[in-house]
């Protein structure tokens, strides 16, 4: 089977819908930004709706108050949107935490279909299993070891009780998109990272799943977001066709760095925009910064959200990890 080609850029039969999906598990910081200015810049430059999703769903790592203080964040930089937690909409609700049932009928879905089983494997046991590739970024690929009954029923009784998580079954063959900066990203998902997890052994719905429940239902024909994920979106395709959803546009952009090189993280406390928003620095200079940091105005612009409308255009964004400038 082959995922839909999805050339962003291409002159849509409507007005995009693009989306803004912060994380509450800490203070946003210009990293984030960067993503959410392009993310936003990309709809309205084309007309288009934006809806801002919390997106929550990991909620031990939740912040108290962190959602509240994105959307402040959001608001200074000049973003807006036409459909969220706060404004309401047609796809509410739009905070990942409250949306648990739509999840559980979409699992219900594939369970019904068949395409999904239950899987006792903890990590330490993929990761001994001698068959699994160490390519994936994100661990080595699931062997497949729960696909079989006989092996599924050794793995429970090892298990020693432990719920199980849900694997989807990737169908065979290569999924592939047009990403709007990097072009043709090509993934044998079945091969590269074995069947995905939908739901965690905690009973959390898993991010691969939420994420394609959420655009598909919200109607995001535009997903702009991190090179981190890039090589996700595959396996997310095979979902939307499980589904029989519409596949999305998708332009992923570079990600924000250090001195040094290394990915900002809101762990390791990567410039957060609280911080400079408190210390009275102009919005202007902070949007500038972002946007010539990849490549959009020369260094030094400054410039509000909606001025950088005029001239945004996708093409021109550097496709290198790059420092933040602030």
């Amino acid at each position: 089977m082959a995922g839909a080609d999805s050339a962003f850029g291409a002159p849509p039969c409507a007005p995009p819908v693009g989306r803004l999906a912060p994380s509450p598990t800490g203070a946003q910081h210009v990293g984030n930004a960067r993503t959410y200015l392009i993310a936003w810049l990309s709809a309205r430059g084309r007309g288009g709706r934006v809806a801002l999703r919390v997106e929550d769903i990991d909620s031990p790592r939740v912040k108290a108050g962190a959602a509240e203080q994105a959307c402040a964040d959001l608001r200074w930089l000049g973003l807006d949107w036409d459909e969220g937690p706060d404004t309401g909409g047609p796809a509410a609700p739009y905070t990942q935490s409250e949306r648990g049932a739509i999840y559980e009928e979409h699992l219900q879905r594939l369970q019904e279909a068949g395409v999904v089983y239950p899987c006792y494997c903890s990590r330490a046991d993929i990761a001994r299993a001698a068959s699994a590739p160490h390519g994936a970024e994100d661990g080595p690929a699931y062997p497949g070891t729960c696909r079989d009954p006989l092996q599924r029923e050794q793995q429970r009784r090892r298990a020693g009780g432990r719920p199980p998580a849900l694997r989807f079954r990737v169908p065979g063959g290569v999924f592939r998109i047009q990403d709007g900066l990097y072009g043709l990203v090509e993934q044998d998902v079945a091969r590269a990272t074995g069947d995905v997890v939908v739901r965690r052994a905690d009973g959390v719905p898993a991010y691969q799943l939420a994420v394609v429940v959420d655009d598909a239902l919200m109607a995001i024909t535009d997903v702009v977001r991190g090179t981190d994920l890039l090589f996700s979106t595959p396996r997310q395709i095979a979902l939307y066709h499980a589904f029989g959803y519409a596949v999305p546009r998708f332009l992923h952009v570079p990600l924000a760095v250090d001195a040094s090189g290394e990915r900002l993280a809101k762990r390791h406390g990567a410039v957060g925009l609280g911080p400079l928003r408190e210390s009275g620095l102009p919005p202007e200079y902070v949007v500038g910064a972002l946007a010539g940091s990849v490549g959009l105005v020369p260094p030094g612009t400054a410039l509000t959200a909606r001025e950088l409308l005029t001239i945004f255009d996708p093409l021109r964004l550097a496709r290198e990890p790059s420092p933040s400038a602030l």
